[in-house]
């Protein structure tokens, strides 16, 4: 079976938007829902643009059953203990529903802006490599010492555990060089991101054991005779992503469908309207029984 998933990101639009979307997908058997972590918006830096970590605790209080992860944190934006502990309690806070999505940090004007040194790319990768090998030391609920290049940390432990036996982390990114031996070495997921969706069949061959999800924008057209104009805005939007799906409920299921053949376990998805609810229901009405019946290709 392969599980869908909302990506929404948390700006340009209000709390309430969001807890009413997060709360649709739960009703309608969404797997998960996946926030961004920015402290301003790339190319919207004077839209508001809410926390992270405190939507995402928010929305576990007010679900019950809906996973909540993030795509992805910023590993630069928090030391490895304060985030595995910030972890852990979500994870038991929630009922075992915490999705610990994380990347490097790529965007690099944001970094310099905020105070964080916008190191080389090796270096940054290097750091989170570290942050990697200390989360799972935290969750071990053991003390520990570590002597890496950047951290150093002795008879620490990290108390409470997460309430999962082994608390998945997705790693998000496409670069062979960097990104995709962090995911063979640490990561449960490999998420690949919208623009390397076509070279998806070559690097799933470089991330070791993990499985597969994707992020997509998706314009899901209502009607055939809406198609074309549905399809127009979503380009104009989201056209320079890659990886777009759009058409029609037939369509989209059949791309998700295909993709399922090629391994992929996650469908994330970011709608190219918003999300609204009906949105939403008609997704699950008319695309999602497709994706829960297709099986996915295993390696």
């Amino acid at each position: 079976m392969v599980e869908y998933a909302l990506y929404l990101p948390q700006l340009r639009m209000s709390f309430g938007a969001i807890e009413e979307r997060a709360a649709a997908a739960e009703e309608l058997g969404f797997h998960s829902v996946w926030l961004m972590d920015h402290l301003a918006a790339p190319g919207l830096p004077d839209a508001d643009t809410l926390e992270a970590w405190t939507v995402a605790t928010t929305l576990a209080a007010r679900t019950s059953r809906i996973h909540i992860g993030h795509l992805v944190l910023c590993d630069a934006f928090r030391h490895p203990a304060l985030l595995a502990k910030m972890a852990a309690t979500l994870d038991v806070a929630s009922g075992g529903r915490l999705e610990l999505g994380i990347g490097w940090g790529s965007v690099e004007p944001e970094l310099r802006a905020y105070g964080f040194a916008p190191e080389r790319p090796a270096v940054r990768a290097g750091r989170m490599s570290e942050t990697l090998d200390i989360l799972r030391l935290m969750f071990s609920g053991r003390r520990f010492d570590y002597e890496g290049r950047y951290y150093h940390l002795e008879q620490a432990i990290g108390r409470p555990v997460p309430a999962q036996d082994r608390l998945p982390l997705h790693v998000g990114g496409a670069g062979a060089r960097l990104t995709l031996p962090l995911v063979a070495r640490h990561a449960d997921w490999w998420n690949c991101p919208s623009y390397a969706v076509d070279d998806l069949d070559a690097l799933r061959t470089q991330v070791g054991g993990a499985r597969v999800s994707t992020q997509h924008p998706v314009a899901l057209a209502p009607s055939r005779s809406g198609r074309d104009d549905v399809i127009a805005v979503a380009r104009r939007r989201f056209g320079s992503w890659g990886g777009l799906l759009a058409g029609t409920a037939d369509e989209v299921a059949a791309a998700l469908v295909a993709e399922a053949a090629r391994g992929v376990e996650l469908c994330i998805l970011q709608f190219s309207d918003f999300a609204p609810p009906e949105t939403l229901a008609r997704f699950a009405a008319d695309v999602a029984p497709a994706i829960r019946d297709a099986a996915p290709a295993r390696r």
